[in-house]
């Protein structure tokens, strides 16, 4: 190679390594933002919505329930359960069981059902025959014959308090709120080190940054359960659609380009279990993180035409582009063996100063996220942020799937909608292993092994040519690619 192809090379290798720093350091501080938003809003109470009326048994309206189900024979009858325990008025409340499934589930959830109706509640097994456009589909074919004004909206694994109607309903009294979410609660949390990280990650996500959005009047989303909405809004909104994997996602920032209001009950907990396969838990990521990038893609044109504060765009910005930090940390991943050999010859020493200036951003932001969020929920925090450190590793593991799910979301490449299995786990020392659903193979799963052993020669690289700097950054790709390649394989020999 000439030395001018190889100095051009150099410069583009190199340009591109420090370009994706500095996008990977603007997300980072975008956290420190949250978190200002927060206290200002939320711990200073400044915007804070007036509290609704309280509610009155006498003018009750009525309610669907929908349950979209597609083979979930451990949880069903949990999830019936629960819906039937609501505290409000029978004859104003509508369960509509939105079942696709192939298996057991079905007689299971036709018994539980036929259960329910001796004991007077308005229930119903509605069955499509199809599974076309998948939850969004099964949503928008019950919602053509729901009976409710409001439409409430429960995935298999949650377990809503008696009192979610009760609480939720209220704020509906202003007639331009078109959908209330409450918080998730994780019934399973201290199963294990993986479903622990789930609990972290969640906690900071509904606790810091739904809360953040509301308080301070940005846009934030219905999360696909543990939510009611006015079936008005979701009607001149457009309805359910399956254009995006995330279709609470892409109904929610529709609703709200309307004009509609959304409430968020950070108070209210409405527990769910966590995945306790590390498999289900990287489908439901890929699902969430390729369903966001292509809600962007669709949207966000809309949004910075739509008359709204700047404020209100740069933040929907940032919330539906954050997954694209996953793409830039597996790009910087491969990228950073190369920026070693050849950074002598572009920036010198200076590229030392960049790399450390972004690690700390990124994880001390990250850090920092996660333990006030901790902080803010529970009185034994101290002991929760124990594994926060994993945490942030883990999520550069992740970047591996998550990265070609970002892509598939750029490039406009269709999927089915994969479900997330549960297995009705709560307790530690229970066994998921045995039974349906639990996927042993993994096209991706050995993909982080093979990063380990990329990271650990960029390791000696490193090592053996004095960078330093560059350290921190190695010690967490390893370790974060070896903890998700020894999960993932363990799983597949048990």
């Amino acid at each position: 190679m000439s030395s001018t192809l190889y100095s051009l090379a150099s410069s583009l290798v190199m340009g591109l390594y420090v370009a994706l720093l500095g996008v990977l350091m603007i997300y980072g501080l975008h956290r420190f933002w949250i978190v200002y938003l927060y206290c200002r809003y939320h711990k200073g109470r400044k915007g804070a919505p007036p509290h609704p009326k309280s509610f009155n048994a006498l003018t009750a309206p009525v309610v669907t329930i929908q349950l979209p189900l597609y083979n979930e024979m451990y949880v069903a009858e949990r999830l019936i359960d629960s819906i039937c325990a609501l505290d409000y008025p029978k004859e104003k409340l509508e369960i509509q069981v939105l079942d696709d499934s192939t298996d057991r589930t079905v007689q299971i959830v036709e018994r539980k059902v036929a259960e329910k109706r001796a004991m007077g509640f308005d229930i119903h097994q509605l069955r499509r025959g199809t599974r076309t456009d998948f939850k969004a589909g099964a949503l928008a074919w019950g919602l053509k014959i729901a009976k409710g004004e409001f439409i409430g909206i429960f995935d298999a694994d949650f377990m809503p308090p008696s009192q979610f109607l009760k609480a939720t309903l209220p704020y509906f009294s202003d007639s331009n709120v078109g959908m209330v979410q409450t918080r998730w609660g994780h019934v399973n949390q201290d199963y294990s080190l993986l479903t622990r990280l789930q609990a972290l990650f969640l906690d900071g996500h509904f606790l810091l940054e739904h809360t953040a959005r509301y308080k301070s009047g940005a846009f934030f989303n219905f999360n696909g359960t543990a939510g009611i909405w006015r079936k008005a809004a979701i009607e001149t909104s457009g309805g359910w659609s399956a254009r995006a994997l995330t279709e609470d996602l892409d109904l929610s920032y529709r609703a709200q380009l309307q004009g509609w209001k959304f409430v968020y009950m950070p108070e209210f907990v409405c527990p769910a279990e966590l995945p306790v396969d590390i498999n289900a838990f990287r489908t439901q990521q890929r699902r969430w993180t390729k369903g966001a990038i292509q809600v962007a893609r669709i949207l966000l044109k809309d949004l910075w035409r739509a008359p709204l504060p700047l404020h209100t765009k740069v933040e929907a910005t940032a919330h539906l582009t954050a997954n694209v930090g996953y793409l830039l940390v597996f790009v910087a991943v491969l990228l950073l063996l190369p920026s070693l050999i050849l950074r002598g010859h572009v920036f010198g020493g200076g590229i030392a100063i960049i790399e450390i200036s972004v690690f700390f951003v990124s994880v001390f932001s990250m850090a920092f996220f996660y333990v006030f969020s901790q902080r803010e929920l529970y009185p034994d925090w101290r002991w929760r942020i124990k594994d926060i450190p994993v945490l942030l590793s883990f999520g550069i593991g992740m970047s591996v799937s998550n990265a070609m799910a970002v892509w598939e979301g750029l490039t406009g490449q269709p999927s089915d909608f994969v479900r997330t299995p549960k297995y009705g786990i709560q307790r530690a020392g229970e066994n998921w292993l045995k039974k349906d659903y639990a996927r042993r193979k993994n096209p991706v799963a050995l993909m982080p092994l093979f990063l380990t052993i990329y990271s650990g020669f960029t390791l000696y690289v490193a090592l053996i040519r004095d960078n330093w700097a560059a350290l921190p950054f190695i010690a967490m790709f390893i370790f974060g690619f070896s903890y998700l390649a020894g999960l993932s394989i363990l799983q597949r020999i048990k």
